[in-house]
């Protein structure tokens, strides 16, 4: 990822719980530029009781449902589909990847030999998912969603004790809610854990559009997670809040865009500018005829362009000497 941001489109659960849309999203994501697609991998009966409610964005995104459980249910893919979706994603060569939400599931990415396990914003403070997690020793993106400073350094804490290295660990500010409002996206907390826990940072953009996502990458974010459908019309909790691949390959070329014009922060002339800097800077030159003899003062020298003879620089160096030879209005003054 060095030099480069990685780009994440987040699959989710929007392929409604059909392989078929899944494997179509493997596609339209390799097609939009996304370095990896992630996918979500979950049991229903390990992640939510039979009554746990659904949010409310989910009651307005994906009605129809009695519970949470009933809907996740409804979403979850097996795990023959997980294996034929990582061949899928070799053959586009684009990274599968997948948010395990229980301790099966982290443990089946891992025999698929995932190199980088993201764990979701629910599972920050899952202290027995988080010994797993650090004990597996991959590359971890940790989201924050709904968790402060603490919380945060916490997680790290622990993932470290239990064997995965610090410089393996990225941080993603994260706000849950979707859509999240632009107000709400508070890309300064990454500069902050980025400062405060001495971790690399990326974001995982839950607001509209792509505005955020852009301004991650100008502050600093190595990794981007944005989520990703065919279509925003289709029933379902995220569809709304998610690019539909157009819009995510305006963002992947925005990004690289900005990517190229960061720069390496050395500030000196750049080739495209030496040949413009000559016509644009300018020469001290005579204001009006001077006799040779003369002596130099304000009145009798300005600055113009082009930058072929003396640079304005030594003005000072010029001030009060006296010209060797006579100078008609525009000439060069050499000293």
């Amino acid at each position: 990822m060095a030099n480069k941001t990685f780009i994440i489109a987040e699959a989710g659960v929007n392929h409604n719980g059909s392989l078929g849309a899944a494997r179509k999203m493997v596609y339209a994501a390799a097609k939009s530029g996304a370095d990896g697609i992630k996918f979500q991998t979950f049991i229903a009966g390990a992640i939510a009781t039979k009554s746990a409610p659904q949010a409310e964005y989910q009651k307005r995104a994906a009605k129809g449902f009695r519970s949470q459980f009933q809907m996740l249910k409804k979403l979850e893919l097996n795990k023959g589909a997980f294996i034929k979706l990582q061949a899928h994603c070799k053959k586009m060569r684009i990274e599968f990847m997948s948010s395990a939400f229980d301790i099966e599931s982290l443990n089946f990415l891992s025999r698929l030999g995932l190199r980088t396990l993201k764990i979701p914003s629910g599972e920050i403070d899952n202290v027995p998912y988080l010994r797993k997690a650090g004990a597996l020793k991959r590359k971890i993106l940790l989201s924050t969603g709904m968790s402060d400073l603490d919380e945060v350094r916490e997680a790290i804490k622990i993932l470290v004790s239990c064997g995965t290295r610090k410089d393996d660990i990225t941080i993603m500010q994260c706000t849950t809610a979707y859509p999240a409002p632009f107000e709400n996206a508070n890309l300064n907390a990454m500069l902050t854990m980025k400062k405060v826990l001495g971790v690399n940072v990326g974001y995982s953009d839950h607001t509209p559009g792509t505005e955020m996502a852009i301004a991650a990458v100008a502050l600093g974010a190595t990794v981007i997670e944005k989520h990703f459908t065919l279509d925003k019309n289709m029933r379902g909790p995220d569809h709304r809040a998610s690019l539909e691949p157009r819009e995510f390959n305006e963002m992947v070329s925005a990004v690289r865009n900005v990517e190229k014009g960061l720069g390496d922060g050395i500030k000196r002339p750049l080739a495209a500018e030496l040949k413009n800097r000559d016509i644009v800077r300018k020469s001290i030159v005579a204001a009006r005829h001077i006799g040779k003899g003369e002596e130099f003062f304000e009145a009798n020298i300005t600055t113009k362009r082009p930058a072929y003879g003396m640079s304005p620089i030594k003005w000072d160096s010029v001030i009060g000497r006296r010209a060797k030879r006579t100078y008609k209005k525009d000439e060069f003054i050499i000293l």
